[in-house]
């Protein structure tokens, strides 16, 4: 895990992601297999990076080669890092 950031900068970079999904949120929704969109820490490789940015679940994580080019989820939106999580089907209980 990277704790490289200060509280401070870890505070304002959620800030700004929460800005960026109230801004985006019904978008991304829109997007094939995106079942939700959150923020949080990223992970790479099962681990947590300690980087705040936008989280956007999706059923199951596809190719790019196999999405419409509409559906594709950017790296990044406003400077804000997102992350695509595979969480499967998402069903109350």
């Amino acid at each position: 895990m990277n704790e490289t950031n200060s509280e401070p900068d870890r505070e304002q970079a959620t800030l700004r992601a929460q800005a960026v999904k109230q801004a985006y949120a019904s978008q991304l929704m829109a997007k094939a297999n995106v079942v939700g969109v959150g923020v949080g820490f990223h992970t790479r490789h099962g681990q947590r990076t300690g980087q705040v940015g936008l989280v956007v679940m999706v059923s199951q994580k596809l190719p790019i080669t196999q999405l419409q080019p509409g559906d594709v989820i950017p790296h990044e939106i406003e400077g804000v890092p997102v992350d695509i999580q595979e969480v499967g089907e998402i069903r109350a209980h």
